[in-house]
């Protein structure tokens, strides 16, 4: 009876089932998700440390950097008299914009995912604001609202609603108005194609159980449909509050902010501060994007954006 004596393979000898990696393969998803990380680093990581770093610096009006300010831009930021105004007014601004915006692109989106005459060529329409410049969307209204060619005050005057030519974008009380028309008329394509999406990821069976339930049309929506379309709501949300929070080309492009600030956000207002003190005006920025992260850190957390449905 022979015996045969299991040889032990020698150290250091690989496997033959076992295939060597390459050199890249054993990099494993680093050359795919580098250039991203790299990019996020250059575009977002780099300009924050920067705006941080040159909010503690004295800087002069030419550029040229004349020391350490320590907290002094802060406090000086928070000394300024019209800080508390732009707070509230930006606060104002977002939650108008952001609620007006919603409301009519729930109501587009809705109107869109019905089959009409014509359905395409609106859908079509509903990209030009998109499409457009910000800033020339923005021009083209200002024009229209102009006091002494305007489009608006012709018309009005022509048809006796008013006695004279109004300065709309003279006085906060119309200016603001027809800035956040403007920014809800922008916004609005983006929106309603974000609820449209999610509409039409709603499977026609469970409308069809629904209607086997017994449910009517306005227990259907508030049951299934408004729930279902809760991740594009909350897409839609999260971006409009980004957007309207830091815009800024609407509001410029209209009144520049002014008078004074009486029509500026925080956005514009870091804006005109940079024409007195860049380390101010960096200071401000700061303080915009604390609170951006926190707005939507908050709203992240209210709506329980990351908890399944019951």
């Amino acid at each position: 009876m022979s015996t045969h004596h299991a040889t032990s393979p020698a150290p250091g000898a690989r496997s033959a089932a076992t295939p060597r990696r390459s050199g890249f393969a054993r990099l494993g998803p680093l050359p795919w998700i580098g250039p991203a990380v790299l990019l996020i680093v250059l575009v977002v990581v780099w300009p924050v440390y920067e705006m941080v770093r040159t909010s503690f610096l004295r800087i002069s009006s030419s550029g040229f950097v004349r020391g350490s300010a320590g907290i002094d831009k802060y406090r000086q930021l928070f000394d300024e008299p019209s800080l508390p105004s732009v707070l509230l007014a930006t606060a104002v601004w977002t939650l108008v914009v952001v609620a007006l915006t919603m409301t009519l692109s729930l109501a587009l989106a809705q109107l869109f995912n019905q089959r009409f005459p014509g359905r395409r060529v609106t859908r079509w329409a509903l990209i030009a604001p998109w499409a457009a410049s910000v800033v020339m969307t923005a021009i083209g209204f200002k024009w229209m609202l102009n006091q002494t060619a305007g489009v608006l005050n012709t018309l009005m005057t022509d048809l006796g609603l008013i006695d004279g030519p109004k300065d709309w974008l003279g006085t906060p009380a119309t200016a603001w108005p027809w800035m956040m028309f403007v920014a809800v008329f922008v916004s609005l394509p983006f929106t309603t194609y974000t609820l449209l999406a999610g509409l039409q990821t709603v499977p026609d069976e469970v409308y069809e159980a629904a209607r086997v339930d017994g449910s009517g049309p306005w227990q259907t929506y508030w049951r299934i449909t408004l729930p279902l379309l809760r991740p594009a709501f909350l897409v839609g949300v999260v971006i409009n509050l980004i957007n309207v929070f830091n815009s800024f080309p609407i509001i410029w492009s209209m009144t520049h902010g002014g008078p004074d600030s009486d029509t500026a956000t925080t956005t514009v207002f870091m804006y005109q501060l940079k024409n007195s003190d860049i380390g101010e005006s960096a200071a401000m920025s700061v303080l915009n994007f604390a609170l951006v992260v926190v707005m939507v850190a908050v709203f992240l957390k209210a709506s329980r954006w990351n908890e399944e449905e019951s």
